[in-house]
C-alpha cells in the first residue's frame, strides 16, 4: 500500500456532512407522514368519524419534526456540489 491510500477511515469532518445529510433525508420522510397524518384528520373530522388518535400521530409527528430541525440547523450545510 501506498502512504496516501485510505486505509479505510472516516475523517470526522466528512462524517459530521454526511450526517446533515441523513438528518434532510428523515427531515423530509417526517414532513411526508405529517402531510399524510393531516389530511386524514381533516377526512375523519368532516365525515364526523373519531379523530383523536389520528390527531395526536398528527402531533407526534409535527414534534418529532420541529426537533429535527432544531437539530439540522447546528449540523454544516451540505457541501457537495452540483454535476452539470
Amino acid at each position: 500500500m501506498t502512504a496516501g491510500q485510505n486505509q479505510g477511515e472516516v475523517r470526522p469532518t466528512h462524517r459530521r456532512v454526511r450526517s446533515g445529510e441523513d438528518f434532510d433525508i428523515i427531515i423530509g420522510f417526517l414532513g411526508f407522514w405529517a402531510v399524510v397524518l393531516l389530511a386524514v384528520t381533516v377526512w375523519m373530522e368532516v365525515t364526523a368519524q373519531p379523530a383523536l388518535g389520528w390527531a395526536l400521530g398528527l402531533l407526534g409527528a409535527l414534534l418529532a419534526l420541529y426537533g429535527m430541525i432544531r437539530l439540522r440547523r447546528r449540523l454544516p450545510g451540505r457541501t457537495a456540489a452540483r454535476r452539470r
